[in-house]
């Protein structure tokens, strides 16, 4: 059976089967240490792998309900045994059957440059989350420096990983990372990078008020909240 004739869920499952374990297997730390200290907080994340980020919440009474969707069921299975709930298949084509209101915090780590429609995608969700609820998400940036020199060159290469990684359906800047949890009903606190800048990219940054911080940001980082 050739990919083509393939359902679009089996369509997305063959194109990630070929990822390394640990796409689906690092907890996300730096996004637990941003959750409130709350061990009764139910907790939703959207591309759970194997739910490493869900037990490390909860194990730092960071959450004491957590709730995942994983496209990947092996990686979801492995997630059923530590986290409370865990849903498998394509997020985008889900019924969802939360309360809402019902979550207090939204994770996203690495998902939406993978989906067809994010921004749809995150409006569906808004609603599961209580007014001041946190979102916490990531992507990679298109607009950083060595993707435009790729670009200048005229080059757009697909890889296995990194911004050009070939499963990869939506690209985003800072400001359109932004603009669609804005318009999803999420107001976005701050935006920065997932890792901290280097002490050299850093006195740039504040040279130039920031203004310039885009073209320094390997991936994108926003901490929100539910309007």
């Amino acid at each position: 059976m050739t990919t083509e004739t393939l359902s679009p869920a089996a369509q997305l499952v063959s194109a990630y089967e070929g990822k390394a374990t640990s796409y689906f297997t690092n907890a996300r730390a730096d996004f637990v240490r941003l959750l409130p200290r709350d061990p009764t907080a139910r907790v939703l994340e959207i591309g759970c792998g194997n739910g490493a980020t869900g037990a490390l919440a909860m194990a730092r009474g960071r959450a004491g309900h957590y709730v995942g969707v994983e496209l990947m069921e092996s990686y979801a299975q492995q997630a059923r045994t530590v986290l409370s709930d865990v849903l498998i298949g394509d997020v985008e084509r889900m019924d969802f059957e939360w309360q809402p209101a019902e979550f207090d915090a939204l994770i996203l780590s690495e998902v939406l440059e993978h989906l067809v429609e994010p921004g749809a995608l995150l409006r569906r969700l808004s609603r599961f989350i209580r007014p001041g609820g946190m979102v916490l998400a990531s992507s990679p940036n298109i607009a950083h420096w060595r993707v435009l020199r790729e670009l200048a060159k005229g080059r757009f290469d697909l890889a296995d990983q990194g911004v050009f990684d070939r499963t990869h359906l939506r690209w985003f800047t800072p400001a359109t990372f932004v603009a669609m949890f804005e318009n999803a009903g999420f107001r976005v606190n701050h935006v920065g990078p997932v890792n901290p800048f280097s002490p050299r990219v850093e006195l740039i940054s504040r040279w130039t008020s920031g203004r310039l911080d885009h073209l320094f940001m390997t991936q994108i980082a926003v901490q929100g909240t539910r309007r």
